[in-house]
């Protein structure tokens, strides 16, 4: 398994170096196409009650949080049906991911846990956050530990899948989307603090990237060359960080500039980068070595991605929080 992960990070690094996922940090890594097609197809689905956030699993499926339905929903690419799961009252899933071994994860926004969803057996069983926190967005790291935000409860949050215990981390402005270097330190957006932390797990220290005044950082991810990408929500700006230097290190505008509200970003093997502007119903394809934007447009009108994911087989999946549909992308 290990050996997997460093197809996908290529780097020579002094110092302790974790396998990772890359991409929007998964237990699947993600793909790459050999051509980028721009077709998009899309499927309503079940309950289209602000679903959200979509995740790959090992055998392919595709995963959901639906937010305000109280639900996992689990979708078959090769049958094109949907599953769902009834979560515990109050869970409101607002992420979910799902582990190397199947077992799908998701972040009790309304209920202060982090859920364990068996889909094989339909068991569910809840870790409750310290805090009581509102636990909002999660990833996997290479040792198999899983770390979520908690956004007005400003903390970080770590979870040991063997035992279920939970360990917190104080922060603060609003921390939202996080990714894993590849040395395993935690980084996450500060959205209302114009700036990205650094959670380093050995020591549990927290220290901060500036972002820009108004840039509000809202999602990150990991790229197979180590570095890391950002959107600004607020300037309209992707912004590449360089997590050995600590540094913001490059910044481009997209295509929609300040106007485009940046949002969802993920990766591919190949190193491109996706993101998607919410106020413009397209996704954007960044080729870092070229330094260029590649619009693709979508069929529906008011689509609302707030988190999209690229598979194994490098599709990017996405869901349209607003109008219930989820697409994908070759």
């Amino acid at each position: 398994m290990r050996n997997l992960f460093r197809k996908c990070l290529p780097l020579l690094l002094a110092g302790p170096v974790v396998a990772i996922a890359g991409g929007s940090d998964y237990g699947t890594p993600p793909g790459a196409l050999a051509t980028i097609t721009g077709e998009v197809r899309e499927w309503p689905v079940p309950t289209p009650k602000f679903a959200r956030d979509p995740a790959p699993a090992p055998d392919g499926s595709i995963f959901i949080a639906v937010m305000r339905g109280n639900r996992i929903a689990r979708f078959d690419p090769g049958t094109q049906q949907f599953r769902e799961w009834e979560l515990p009252k109050g869970a409101h899933p607002h992420g979910v991911m799902v582990d190397r071994e199947g077992i799908a994860w998701y972040t009790g926004n309304g209920n202060g846990a982090i859920g364990r969803l068996d889909p094989a057996t339909g068991k569910i069983t809840e870790y409750r956050t310290p805090s009581g926190g509102d636990p909002h967005t999660l990833v996997i790291d290479g040792k198999g530990t899983i770390w979520f935000t908690m956004q007005s409860a400003q903390r970080i949050g770590q979870l040991d899948r063997s035992t279920g215990k939970i360990t917190e981390y104080l922060t603060s402005g609003n921390p939202y989307g996080l990714a894993v270097d590849a040395r395993g330190n935690i980084w996450f957006c500060r959205m209302y603090g114009d700036s990205l932390g650094r959670l380093d797990p050995a020591s549990g220290e927290i220290t901060e990237v500036a972002t820009g005044s108004g840039s509000r950082p809202r999602r990150i991810a990991t790229a197979p060359d180590g570095m890391l990408w950002v959107t600004g929500n607020g300037n309209g700006q992707l912004m590449k960080l360089d997590p050995e230097k600590r540094a913001i290190v490059k910044s481009y505008p997209m295509p929609a500039g300040e106007s485009g509200a940046p949002y969802a970003v993920t990766i591919d093997a190949a190193g491109r980068v996706w993101a998607n502007e919410i106020d413009t119903d397209s996704v954007a394809v960044f080729d870092p070595k070229a330094e260029r934007f590649r619009v693709l447009p979508l069929p529906s009108k008011n689509v609302g991605i707030r988190k999209a994911i690229i598979d194994a087989e490098g599709r990017y999946w996405y869901m349209g929080s607003h109008n219930g549909r989820l697409g994908m992308i070759r």
